[in-house]
This record gives C-alpha cells, sequence and structure tokens, in this order.
C-alpha cells in the first residue's frame, strides 16, 4: 500500500513510500537479531567512525534535509535548519561518548574479596525498537540511533506517517556512512505491525517519543522490556517581580508559538507575579501580535501550520470551550487561514483550571496566564498538574532559583529560561505522565545496556 506524502503547507505532494507488510517486518527483525551478533564484534572505534562519518554527510545535505523537515513538518525552515544542525551535534555527541563509554573499578579488597579486584562494564541488551513522533523527524531519530549504534545495539526505527520521508533520507545516509544496514532499518508501517514488532521477543529495547496515552498503554503491553517514554506535558514557566522583563517576553513568546507550538516543552502555563502581571501582560501580547503567521518555507516565520487539520479543529474547539466558560481571550482566538492549516497565536487569561487548554497538552499555538502572590504559590500551582517534563524560572533571586530546583516536580528546571530549553548531551526526560526514563546521549546508552560485573 502506497502512502503519499504532502506538504502541510501548500498541500503539494511531497513524495510517497510504501507502507510496509508483515513479510517486510519480519526481514526487519531478523535483520536485527543477525546484526546483534555482528555488531558485538565490532570496535568502539568502528563504530565512532560510522556515527562521525553520518554527521558529516548529515551536515553536507542540510538544504536538502531541512527542506524536507519543512515540507512534511511543516517546520518553519529557519528551525528545520537549526534542527539538521543540531543533528550533526546529537552524531558527534554519540560518537564522543562511543570512545568513552565505559564501567567502574568495585571496591572489594576486604573480607571475603581480600586480595580480589572488581569493575563493571556496560553491554547492549539487544535490538532497539524506537517509534519517532513527526515534530523532530531527523534529530529525534537520531537520539535514538545515536545512542543505540554507540553502544553496539542494531535498531529499528518506526517514523511518524506524517513524515517519513526525512527518515528514509536518513537511512540512506547511514548506509554511505558505512552502518550495516541491518544495523539501522527505517520501517514505515500502520501501528498494528508497530505493536507486532514491540511485543517480539527479539526486541529487548523499546524507546518511544510521542503522546502521554500511546506510550504509557504501549510499556503496559511489555512490562518486562526495558523501555524509555519521552512524553508530552503542560510546561509552565514562572516569572517574579525580579526577573528581567525584556528577556522574559522575548524567550516565552518563541517559547510557546514556535512551530505552533508542537513542542513537548512549548511553554503552555505562564505564572507571573503580581506586581509585574499587568506589565508583563501588555508586552507579551504586543510580542505576540508582531510574531509572523505564514508558509514556513518563509525564514520570518515563527507560526506555520499545524500538522493535520483535525489538530486545527481541537484547537479551536479547546479555546471555545475556555471562551464560553468566561476566559479571557486576550490575543488570537480564532483560525487564521484554515486552507494552509494556521491557527493565530493565542494567549488567555482567567481560565479554569480543569480545562483542557490548562490541564491537557495543547500542542498547538495556544498559552495560558495567570498571576500568583508568593514564589511557593507559583511552584504549587506548576506542581498542580499530572505532567513533570521541564519548566522555567525567571528570577534574579538565589532563594528562588534553590527553592524552584528542589520543589518542582519535572525532570529539568530552566533558569531564565523556557521550558522549552534543551542540549542534546543532557538528561532529558519527564516524571510523573511525563516518561520513563532519559534520553540525552550517555543517559540513552545507559537504557539500552545493562551492567555486568567481573571479579577475579
Amino acid at each position: 500500500m502506497e502512502l503519499q506524502i504532502f506538504d502541510k503547507y501548500s498541500k503539494s505532494l511531497l513524495g510517497n513510500t510504501e507502507l510496509a507488510s508483515a513479510a517486510f517486518v519480519e526481514d526487519a527483525l531478523a535483520g536485527a537479531a543477525k546484526s546483534f551478533n555482528d555488531l558485538k564484534n565490532t570496535s568502539a572505534g568502528e563504530r565512532a567512525s560510522w556515527l562521525r562519518t553520518l554527521a558529516n554527510l548529515v551536515e553536507r545535505d542540510t538544504q536538502r534535509l531541512a527542506g524536507l523537515i519543512t515540507g512534511e513538518a511543516g517546520k518553519p525552515i529557519s528551525y528545520s535548519l537549526g534542527e539538521v544542525a543540531r543533528s550533526v551535534t546529537t552524531l558527534n555527541f554519540a560518537a564522543d561518548e562511543c570512545l568513552k563509554f565505559a564501567g567502574e573499578v568495585v571496591g572489594v579488597d576486604f573480607g571475603a574479596g581480600t586480595g580480589k579486584q572488581a569493575y563493571t562494564q556496560r553491554f547492549a541488551i539487544g535490538p532497539v525498537l524506537g517509534i519517532s513522533p513527526f515534530n523532530f523527524p531527523l534529530n529525534l531519530i537520531l537520539h535514538k540511533l545515536g545512542p543505540a549504534i554507540a553502544a553496539g545495539a542494531p535498531i529499528i526505527i518506526k517514523p511518524s506517517l506524517f513524515t517519513p520521508l526525512t527518515a528514509l533520507a536518513l537511512e540512506e545516509l547511514a548506509i554511505e556512512a558505512g552502518i550495516p544496514k541491518s544495523a539501522f532499518q527505517v520501517v514505515v508501517c500502520e501501528n498494528e505491525l508497530s505493536e507486532k514488532m514491540l511485543l517480539d521477543e527479539r526486541v529487548k529495547v523499546f524507546s518511544f517519543t510521542g503522546s502521554p496515552k500511546v506510550g504509557w498503554e504501549l510499556k503496559s503491553k511489555v512490562p518486562k522490556k526495558k523501555t524509555t517514554l519521552e512524553l508530552g506535558g503542560n510546561a509552565a514557566v514562572i516569572i517574579d517581580q525580579t526577573a528581567d522583563l525584556n528577556a522574559a517576553v522575548s524567550a516565552v513568546a518563541s517559547g510557546a508559538f514556535l512551530y505552533s507550538g508542537q513542542i513537548c516543552i512549548s511553554t503552555q502555563r505562564i505564572l507571573v507575579q503580581d506586581e509585574i502581571y499587568n506589565k508583563f501582560l501588555n508586552m507579551l501580547t504586543e510580542k505576540i501580535e508582531s510574531l509572523k503567521v505564514g508558509d514556513p518555507h518563509d525564514p520570518a516565520t515563527i507560526v506555520g501550520p499545524l500538522i493535520d487539520p483535525l489538530h486545527v479543529q481541537r484547537v479551536s474547539d479547546w479555546v471555545e470551550e475556555a471562551r464560553n466558560s468566561g476566559a479571557q481571550i486576550l490575543c488570537g482566538g480564532e483560525v487564521f487561514d484554515g486552507e494552509h492549516g494556521l491557527y493565530k497565536p493565542t494567549l488567555i487569561a482567567d481560565a479554569k483550571k480543569d480545562l483542557k487548554i490548562v490541564c491537557e497538552e495543547v500542542f498547538g499555538p495556544v498559552a495560558i496566564v495567570q498571576n500568583f502572590g508568593h514564589f511557593s504559590h507559583a511552584i504549587e500551582e506548576v506542581n498542580n498538574s499530572k505532567f513533570g517534563l521541564q519548566a522555567g524560572v525567571f528570577t534574579n533571586r538565589l532563594d528562588h532559583m534553590k527553592q524552584a530546583f528542589k520543589e518542582l516536580e519535572v525532570g529539568g528546571v530552566m533558569i531564565n529560561n523556557v521550558p522549552g530549553f534543551r542540549v542534546d548531551s543532557m538528561p532529558y526526560g519527564g516524571v510523573k505522565e511525563s516518561g520513563f526514563g532519559r534520553e540525552g546521549i550517555r543517559y540513552a546508552m545507559d537504557e539500552m545496556t545493562e551492567e555486568k560485573l567481573l571479579v577475579f
């Protein structure tokens, strides 16, 4: 069965590919199992060389890959170029960690262990299945591929059906880089076959990035399988009265509305201290209204199309629910261009806490703003969520920074920045409904390996 991929803005045909059959999936699983035995005999130096060569090829093809990402994901071209640049860095990080990945000396020279030595080494568990989302169709695949190859594990990637062309282009580059074909395979398939791969005993590790509902459901099907879940959230930022307002306004406007908010750590909840609330609100509203909405191929565009018309309708419905409940729409609040999948950047105040726009992940160009009195109340409000991926805090008070780090129930706290800050080497992941395990190259390698002890 053929899958056609269309430009998310112009709706023109970008390309097509065949959906994998059951026989294709079986071949991929068999190839991964055989490749695992082959990779055991490769050196760290050889695997690092593959990764560096792939990094060079990705950099060489920057324009082509960025164009693919913008076309099939609807991502503004400036952001797509940034994703390709990050991808090069991710691969080079993986090559570095491949050479440094080691165990530790264990002290046993006492009691029954007198005269003995011991050390540990981490070994790949087996083939990895990675399921990746549409919003970072290159770099989030590499956050699975890079650690897997560095650790000596073959990987099968099932990309989003919205964005398979970037994944297939990467697969071609990997072959050119010398990575054995069975060590990295892209399988474009329906969910039924994805689940078949997940349940197959030859797959030993599962790495998923996507929606909480799907991620937790899949994990429940393989409770004994090593699993990493990178899920979503309704990320919050706190702005206290000591913050640099110009810096905060600029960062929040970008952090909430870049790529139409289709980022797991997009700023969705904005908490502002009473003393600066009105001033901040006026500055932020003015900044939001200046954001360029339109064709993602235009370098000036910040807010491009949502990935699918269904999501335009969903975002519109959630905003209407808020409006009908008495919330105040400060700007936006309507479709900008339905034909091209554009929704206006929207800021909402006075939203009730049980509204979807507040307590669920909107994954669209919408943010809610509320005021607070004491800093502790803001922390309580951030924690009043089933999610906990990352949070931002704008402050110039050391005690507020320390309190936020200690008390916020999230996987990462970004000081004087929005929740969307990420460097590709750092441990990245959430708590509560936002995830399980950590990405970031070395941390992902830990997730894909097991420790073995030698005593002599």
